[in-house]
């Protein structure tokens, strides 16, 4: 079962975020543009995509900027996971980040549909 979580910084901006993880897991992060989500940041290997990308989003046709997590207001930046399983390693990783908290999870084991929140 696909497994997806999400986190979020108020501490960190996306760029900042990106250059953090990357030293920490040894990824290279390419920046991207999409015109639903503006930039952002990814690393996809064989069996994980880590994305970054701030929480503010361009709004449509000139349209005020949206929240790609509007549950989660205070997150200036965040970081979605994508793998096939379970990775217990990688989340225990990503939490050791300074400033990085989970928000939510979904697909794995223990998914209860609840959402963390800081």
């Amino acid at each position: 079962m696909t497994n997806h979580h999400l986190y979020g910084t108020s501490t960190h901006t996306a760029d900042e975020l990106a250059r953090l993880v990357g030293d920490r897991l040894g990824l290279v992060f390419t920046e991207r543009e999409s015109d639903y989500r503006g930039i952002y940041h990814l690393a996809d290997t064989r069996d994980r995509r880590i994305e970054i990308q701030p929480n503010l989003i361009p709004g449509e046709d000139g349209d005020e900027d949206d929240l790609y997590a509007p549950d989660h207001p205070a997150a200036q930046a965040l970081l979605l996971t994508t793998t096939p399983a379970p990775d217990p390693a990688l989340q225990a990783r990503l939490r050791a980040v300074e400033g990085l908290h989970p928000l939510s999870r979904t697909g794995d084991a223990t998914d209860d549909g609840r959402q963390w929140r800081r």
